[in-house]
């Protein structure tokens, strides 16, 4: 399994368990809003739209604070913000390069929260382009393994979405990830929904293309600057390129 597979098992498991519910609804909503603002209120005609709603759905966020955030994102209903994205890069522990990816209506209060968070955690911002070429942009789909009465297969999901565009499919222990072209990542989702699969999520991400092997405690350390990180209501998403040994990651996640 990948570095990064086994990152994006930990990250998957955290998400499922997450304390702090309220900071994770906030975050999906936004990306509602954002969603529908970009591309309409239809689900049916915006699949960006489409695949925020269902991952809002599959963390449980209610259904009405979805139904506002659409309404709010394609002018139905007033109260939406202006929000733009933003990317910071920076180094964690041990030079582990990371992106910290903010949707926010406020830049200076996101450069704040994103530095502070960076120095008092162990963390050193970089300049732009200094840590995103070791990342590619990539199409994410992630489904779980146990489907009705049915467990998937990796050759099970490439016969469903190779021909649509998926490059590989990786382990996530419970789950699959199927990993495309950016531009793909919608026609994956529904080359599986059309072979009878549920899926959990659909997004693009930034995968490392190169990764920093680190030890145990390294990986607490990166875990607490991450988690910091995150605390910040406008991260949306941070992306590290460490690998690490299996239990060094279960002990820290």
């Amino acid at each position: 399994m990948s570095g990064h597979s086994k990152w994006a098992t930990t990250k998957h498991k955290k998400a499922v368990v997450d304390a702090r519910r309220g900071k994770l609804f906030a975050k999906l909503i936004k990306n509602i809003e954002v969603a529908a603002k970009m591309g309409g209120g239809d689900p049916a005609g915006n699949p960006t739209l489409y695949d925020a709603i269902q991952k809002a759905k599959k963390s449980s966020v209610p259904n009405d604070n979805i139904d506002r955030a659409v309404k709010r994102g394609s002018g139905a209903e007033g109260g939406g913000a202006d929000y733009e994205t933003l990317m910071y890069e920076g180094y964690g522990p041990a030079g582990v390069a990371m992106l910290i990816e903010c949707l926010t209506d406020n830049r200076n209060r996101s450069a704040s929260d994103v530095r502070v968070a960076m120095t008092r955690n162990g963390g050193t911002m970089a300049d732009a382009g200094s840590c995103s070429y070791m990342f590619a942009r990539k199409g994410v789909v992630v489904l779980a393994k146990e489907q009705d009465s049915r467990t998937l297969t990796e050759d099970d999901l490439l016969e469903a979405a190779l021909d649509a565009g998926a490059e590989e499919v990786n382990d996530l222990g419970d789950s699959f990830e199927v990993i495309s072209d950016p531009g793909d990542v919608v026609g994956v989702r529904q080359a599986i929904q059309s072979a009878g699969l549920d899926y959990d999520s659909a997004e693009v991400s930034f995968v490392p293309s190169v990764t920093v092997e680190v030890d145990g405690e390294t990986v607490g350390k990166i875990f607490r600057l991450i988690e910091a990180l995150e605390d910040s209501d406008d991260v949306q998403n941070v992306y590290a390129n460490f690998d690490a040994p299996e239990d060094a990651l279960a002990d820290a996640g």
